[in-house]
């Protein structure tokens, strides 16, 4: 039986609590939004019905304290809490606290989590399910590994994991066994900061696949089913870059068969909610299962664009009690969409993480065109979080007219303050091999003159930098009075991501 949500508390930041607290607002569920010290003016505390502060800038003393949590949600009185993505999104043990404290959690419940978050029971999970998984040893390798013992169960090259969490971190690739000693050290460090787990295990590195993920849905009642594919094979360091749905190397043969997969994984550990299914497929369209996503993807607004079905309200239904409102034969995937992730890096300087105050920024509009975005004029972008500034989303009838579109919409976007992986975005969309749809995770690496930029723009700098100085005049700020010696005005005026290229 359904109980409706009367107020629901958002345990994040950025886009991503912006993107719950207004599908909230449209359901008529208040919000409550909760914040670090330094995002006390952050955009998704202004749009919540009320705000509580948690704690310092680290995560570790915010964004992190499950204690602190449940302390804003019964001091707030929600009856629900969202942990969107990241952060403890994917930790049973703020699934149990909520259980405990009579808060709904929109998510899988602890159990369900427990069991298929981590990485190695996952697989052996999808074993028994009969889910085709990559060989590997799916067991704590130890420190030191036994490198023989590696080579002669798994081979070279191989992929280091780590148990829990994701997102990249404690992985590395081994191509001999003399690298496999210092690979596992640092891998066991990395997820140990990351996740508070050191364990890792090994797989066979399989070179030119694809990352394919199946969007799965669920109910309390038992239902499942899949909402199509994404690609997310244009990658740096594991972490995705841009997304897309359909694939265009997905027949629908593959994706029936790829759906069904993850749909009977998900009925085997009595999945309920929105999660994703992540697969490596090869040249030859075998696939194989790599992990389970226990909560929404930063890529779901792809899936919503071509499934019409908002994956959002979805979650909340499900975690109010409803059942699922349409049947698998009920989903059609239309047109095609395309995701860019404006992160707040310098592709031009190996992406390293830039900081700063946003001066300006304008966000690109148009037909087919979404931005997801947790900044605004005037925010600081610090160290301390996630680089990922906005979401740009394109929709089109074809692939053709979605890249079309997302290429207008970036030479749209314009940000001041911080440099931007919009260059870099803009001479993806230009290759030839990523608009053949030539794809693998390691297309990057492949590709590496991707990365530089298409150079100052002097004419558009002298503009920004007047701009720039008339706000600062208008609000009282102190003017500056010259560029730092060695640097162009339309490097000194703002970043990169303000272009017209």
């Amino acid at each position: 039986m359904s109980k409706p949500m009367r107020k629901l508390l958002v345990a994040n930041r950025g886009e991503i609590a912006i993107r719950v607290i207004r599908a909230c607002e449209e359901l008529g569920i208040r919000t409550v939004a909760v914040y670090s010290q330094a995002d006390e003016w952050a955009p998704h505390v202004t749009l919540a019905d009320e705000a509580y502060a948690l704690g310092p800038a680290p995560a570790r003393e915010s964004y992190l304290r499950i204690d602190r949590l449940l302390a804003v949600a019964r001091e707030s009185g929600c009856d629900a809490l969202h942990p969107g993505y990241g952060f403890l999104s994917e930790n049973p043990a703020l699934a149990r606290a909520c259980a405990r404290a009579g808060v709904k959690f929109v998510g899988p419940s602890a159990e369900a989590i427990r069991r298929i978050g981590n990485k190695i029971e996952a697989r052996k999970l999808a074993r028994r399910a009969h889910v085709p998984t990559v060989p590997g040893l799916y067991e704590d390798i130890g420190d030191p590994p036994d490198a023989r013992a590696i080579e002669r169960d798994v081979g070279f090259p191989l992929l280091i994991k780590a148990a829990s969490g994701g997102g990249g971190k404690g992985m590395r690739v081994v191509h001999s066994p003399a690298e496999l000693p210092k690979a596992v050290r640092e891998a066991r460090s990395e997820a140990k900061a990351a996740f508070g787990d050191p364990g890792v295990f090994v797989e066979r590195y399989l070179t030119a696949a694809r990352h394919i993920e199946i969007q799965v849905l669920g109910d309390e009642f038992g239902n499942v089913l899949h909402l199509g594919e994404r690609e997310c094979s244009v990658q740096r360091r594991h972490q995705k870059l841009v997304e897309e749905s359909p694939s265009p190397f997905v027949d629908d043969a593959l994706r029936a068969e790829m759906g069904q997969r993850a749909v009977v994984l998900a009925r085997t550990v009595g999945y309920a909610n929105a999660g994703t299914c992540e697969f490596l497929v090869d040249k030859h369209r075998n696939f194989y299962f790599l992990e389970m996503n226990t909560r929404l993807q930063v890529e779901h607004p792809v899936t919503e664009m071509v499934t019409g079905i908002d994956l959002v309200k979805a979650q909340l239904a499900v975690a109010a009690g409803e059942t699922l409102p349409f049947r698998q034969e009920d989903v059609h995937l239309r047109g095609w969409a395309m995701e860019c992730r404006i992160m707040s890096e310098d592709p031009a300087s190996e992406f390293m993480p830039s900081a700063g105050r946003i001066d300006g920024l304008e966000f690109p509009s148009g037909p087919g065109i979404r931005v997801d975005a947790g900044i605004s004029p005037g925010s600081v972008v610090t160290l301390h979080y996630d680089p990922l500034l906005a979401k740009l989303i394109a929709w089109g009838k074809d692939r053709a007219e979605a890249i079309a579109r997302l290429v207008r919409a970036l030479r749209e976007f314009r940000l001041v303050g911080v440099k931007t992986t919009i260059p870099f975005h803009l001479a993806l969309l230009g290759n030839p091999r990523f608009l053949a749809g030539d794809l693998h995770t390691g297309f990057l690496s492949e590709e590496k003159g991707l990365a530089s930029t298409a150079g100052d723009h002097p004419e558009v700098a002298a503009l920004i930098a007047a701009a720039l100085e008339y706000e600062r005049s208008r609000r009282g700020l102190p003017q500056r009075t010259g560029a730092p010696e060695g640097r162009s005005g339309w490097r000194w005026g703002g970043a990169l991501g303000w272009r017209n290229a």
